[in-house]
């Protein structure tokens, strides 16, 4: 496949990549003979994560927990998925249902930033950690400007530094809702501290409902957003 070659790895189990190139759209629509690449998106969103950390953690020595907390927000956030998924094309690889192909489904970032994800899943669970590793790192700068001052609205990284000072606490993000067609779905988020309801929000994703609730904890908490 043209799109193993753009991203520099073969799958030995090829049905990984086909799932995880897969929208629920067409999951859909083709029910007997694909899976949507949701499960796959959750666990990649995991391995980012472990692997971002390890790496600023190890890389950038002298910075606190709280900017180096803000540094992995800006770079596994929405856009940045977005951005990187644009390097390798990857809209043009995806499986989309007819609503969400004719509604530019290929373009929009939330897909795109989702099927990043699931791609990295893939690619762990076909390969190992290590080649996983190496596939993420290769869209992280070299070159971060640690002193320059991230100003993107990450509510939820927010959220977590208000919570954090208290190491009892504990947030967890719930799904509550998700409704509309699939090229045209709302998400309804809540936000739970140790099982209380603090904050909900809606989007066309799941981060960005996610996102929203956590500025709802916030501002309802008496913080600026």
């Amino acid at each position: 496949m043209q799109f193993e070659d753009i991203i520099d790895y073969h799958f030995k189990n090829p049905a990984l990549l086909h799932e995880a190139l897969s929208h629920s759209s067409y999951a859909n629509e083709n029910k007997k003979s694909r899976q949507s690449n949701e499960r796959l998106e959750f666990l990649g969103d995991s391995v980012l994560s472990i692997v971002v950390s390890q790496y600023l953690f190890e890389n950038y020595k002298n910075l606190p927990e709280g900017k180096l907390t803000k540094i992995r927000a800006s770079l596994v956030c929405e856009k940045a998925l977005y951005n990187f998924s644009k390097q390798i094309s990857l809209g043009e690889y995806l499986f989309l249902g007819k609503g969400e192909e004719h509604s530019g489904g290929r373009e929009r970032p939330s897909i795109l930033a989702d099927a990043f994800e699931a791609v990295i899943a893939a690619i762990y669970l076909d390969g190992g950690l290590e080649v996983a590793r190496k596939y993420i790192l290769s869209f992280i700068p070299k070159d971060i400007d640690v002193n320059k001052e991230i100003t993107f609205n990450d509510y939820k990284t927010m959220l977590q530094e208000v919570i954090q000072q208290n190491p009892t606490e504990k947030v967890e993000y719930v799904l509550r809702d998700q409704t509309g067609p699939d090229h045209d779905k709302a998400f309804v988020v809540d936000v739970m501290l140790n099982s209380n309801v603090i904050g909900k929000g809606e989007g066309r994703s799941k981060k960005q409902a996610e996102q929203m609730a956590a500025k709802e904890a916030l501002e309802l908490m008496g913080y600026e957003t």
